[in-house]
């Protein structure tokens, strides 16, 4: 019984952390600052990642990014927005890129999807919940 005492006497906080890791998977639809909407609805969000929506209400081009196909923020966005998995969603794009559309550029981390979305006006990204700062503008929350 003395070895499971340091256990147990940890147990609340490994419990804690695993519950905080499934509250930080939640994403937020974060976009440029300078775009004139403050909210959009996942079929907004949808038609701007299958390159229907490609205009802001300001006329402001929207630019979209993606995380890397092996990202669980990218498997997230797509079960949560297509209701599909990255491949397939990856397979659409590359669909697309054959009709001589570009799909969404890609960034691997948080941090880079963060910058894209400062750095470009009119772009649109998710990160984790726990990523994001006042500098952009959280339009969407994916639970």
């Amino acid at each position: 019984m003395f070895f499971l005492d340091p256990f147990l006497n940890r147990a609340p906080l490994l419990i804690l952390a695993w519950t905080l890791s499934g509250h930080a998977q939640r994403l937020l639809i974060i976009a440029s600052p300078l775009i004139p909407e403050s909210t959009i609805s996942v079929k907004e969000l949808s038609d701007i990642y299958i390159m229907k929506k490609q205009y802001w209400s300001n006329g402001t081009r929207v630019i979209p990014v993606n995380r890397e196909v092996t990202s669980a923020a990218r498997e997230k966005f797509s079960k949560d927005v297509f209701n599909l998995s990255t491949q397939q969603m990856a397979d659409y794009w590359n669909r697309l890129r054959f009709q001589g559309k570009l799909p969404p550029s890609v960034q691997t981390s948080d941090e880079g999807v963060l910058n894209f979305v400062r750095s470009i006006p009119g772009a649109i990204g998710y990160v984790r919940a726990d990523h994001v700062t006042k500098d952009v503008k959280v339009m969407l929350e994916l639970p």
